[in-house]
C-alpha cells in the first residue's frame, strides 16, 4: 500500500499522508483532515495530535486486524513504537475528544436516540485489562472476554459510538497488583454493565452540552427497576427491552383484579386491546415494515421499594399476526399516546447493531492488544473517530462537514 511520507523537524517523527484512493468509501482526505483537526484539538501536544491523525488514518485504510504493526505500515521510521506510546502510555485525556466528537456528530446527523450497545471482546490470555471467564448469553456459554458498554448517537440514517465504559470485574479492582499492572485509576471501581451505562448517560446528559435524547437499552438479563427508576428520576426519556417474566402490577382499569407477575394472560389481554399498526424502518434490511404494537400502563414490582408509585408504559410487539403473545416487550416512560414513536425509537437499536457489525468491527473496535486501562480507552476513542468519518463520508454529509459556517459551531 503506497503512502507519502513527510518528515517534520522534530526528532523521530515521521507522518504518513494517506492518499485518497487508500481510504474506503471514497473519503476525501480534506474531510478527514478537517474532522481530525477539530476532534483532536484538545490534545495539548502537536506531535501527539499528529500521531492520533496517523492512527485514525491507519484504522480507515489498513485491511484486516488493526495491530500496531499494521497501522504503522503506512509510515517509515520508529512509527510502531511511537503509536504504541501514543495509545498506551501518553496521558492525554480521551474525554474532551469524545465530547467534541459527540457534538460534531450531533450537529450533522440530529440523532433521535442514545442507544446503549454492549460489546463482548473475546480474548485468549488473561492479561488484557478487565478480561475474565464469564457467561455470555449471546454465545450461550462461558468465554474468556472483556465486556464493555458503548453509548451511540443514532438516527435512521446512521449511528456512532461516542462514549465507552469497560466493565471491570471485582478481581481487577480489588487486587492491588492487577490494578497497578493495568494502570486502573483510583476512582474507577467494579460495577455491573447497566450501572456503567447509566453513569455514562448521566455524564453525557449533565456535562457534554448535548441535546438530551431518549435512551434505548436492553435489560432482558437484569432487573429493569433500578435503571428505569434512575432514568425517570432524572427526567430522561427511555425505551428499554425487558424480559417476558419481568414482574409488573397492571394498571388497566378493565382488569377484574390487579394483575401482578410477568406477562400473564390478563396483561396480554390489556396489550391486545390497545394494539395499533406501527410502521417503522428496519435498518437490518433497509425496508419499511409494519408491526402490531399494544400498550398498557404498569408499575414495576420491586421488593425493596414496595411503595413505588412510578408508572410506565409496557409495549408488546407482535411480529407475526395472530400469535397469542407478543414477541417483544419494551418498557418506557413515554406517554401512551406515543406508542408509535416509542416503538420506532426502540428499533434504532437495529441501526446500531448494523453499524457495529458493518463499520466498527472492520475498523478494529475489538482489536486492541494492549493491557492498560488508558490504552483501551484511547484505542476505542480513535475507533469512534474513524467510525464517525466513515458514517459522515456520504456526499451530503461531506458537504456539510466542509461548510465554513460549521467551523467552531459544534459546541452549540
Amino acid at each position: 500500500m503506497a503512502s507519502t511520507n513527510l518528515e517534520f523537524p522534530w526528532k523521530g517523527l515521521v507522518i504518513a499522508v494517506v492518499r485518497e484512493q487508500e481510504l474506503p468509501y471514497k473519503i476525501s482526505p480534506e474531510i478527514v483532515t478537517e474532522f481530525l483537526a477539530r476532534t483532536l484539538a484538545s490534545i495539548p501536544r502537536s506531535d501527539q495530535r499528529r500521531w492520533g491523525d496517523l492512527y485514525v488514518r491507519g484504522l480507515l485504510s489498513v485491511e484486516g486486524k488493526k495491530t500496531m504493526r499494521a497501522l504503522a505500515s503506512n509510515a517509515d521510521g520508529s512509527t510502531e513504537q511511537s503509536l504504541y506510546q501514543f495509545i498506551s502510555k501518553s496521558p492525554w485525556d480521551a474525554l474532551p475528544v469524545r465530547q467534541e466528537l459527540a457534538r460534531l456528530f450531533q450537529r450533522h446527523t440530529q440523532p433521535r436516540a442514545w442507544v446503549v450497545q454492549p460489546l463482548v471482546i473475546t480474548k485468549v490470555g488473561r492479561h488484557s485489562v478487565g478480561v475474565e471467564r464469564q457467561f455470555v448469553s449471546q454465545f450461550g456459554r462461558v468465554v474468556n472476554c472483556q465486556q464493555a458498554m458503548g453509548v451511540w448517537l443514532a438516527s435512521d440514517q446512521m449511528s456512532c459510538p461516542v462514549d465507552w465504559r469497560l466493565v471491570l470485574p471485582e478481581c481487577w479492582t480489588d487486587e492491588p497488583g492487577m490494578r497497578e499492572r493495568a494502570s486502573i485509576p483510583d476512582n474507577v471501581g467494579a460495577c455491573p454493565p447497566e450501572k456503567c451505562a447509566i453513569d455514562s448517560i448521566t455524564e453525557m446528559s449533565n456535562e457534554w452540552s448535548l441535546h438530551s435524547r431518549p435512551v434505548v437499552m436492553d435489560l432482558r438479563e437484569t432487573d429493569p427497576y433500578p435503571v428505569c427508576r434512575e432514568l425517570a428520576e432524572r427526567r430522561i426519556p427511555f425505551v428499554v427491552r425487558v424480559s417476558p417474566v419481568t414482574p409488573y402490577t397492571s394498571l388497566d382499569p378493565r382488569q377484574s383484579r390487579p394483575g401482578q407477575g410477568g406477562a400473564h394472560s390478563e396483561l396480554i389481554g390489556a396489550l391486545s386491546r390497545h394494539q395499533m399498526p406501527v410502521e417503522w424502518l428496519d435498518h437490518a434490511t433497509d425496508t419499511l415494515r409494519a408491526t402490531s404494537v399494544g400498550a398498557t400502563r404498569v408499575r414495576l414490582v420491586n421488593r425493596q421499594a414496595a411503595a413505588n408509585r412510578q408508572e410506565f408504559m409496557l409495549l408488546g410487539a407482535w411480529s407475526t399476526p395472530g400469535q397469542p403473545r407478543p414477541d417483544e416487550f419494551w418498557l418506557s416512560n413515554f406517554p401512551q399516546s406515543q406508542i408509535g414513536t416509542a416503538y420506532r425509537t426502540a428499533m434504532l437499536s437495529r441501526r446500531v447493531e448494523r453499524d457495529l457489525a458493518e463499520v466498527s468491527d472492520p475498523l478494529g473496535v475489538r482489536d486492541f492488544e494492549g493491557r492498560s486501562f488508558r490504552g483501551w480507552h484511547h484505542h476505542m476513542t480513535m475507533v469512534s473517530l474513524a467510525h464517525a468519518i466513515t458514517m459522515l463520508a456520504t456526499p451530503q454529509s461531506a458537504r456539510s462537514l466542509s461548510d465554513p459556517r460549521m467551523v467552531g459551531a459544534s459546541a452549540a
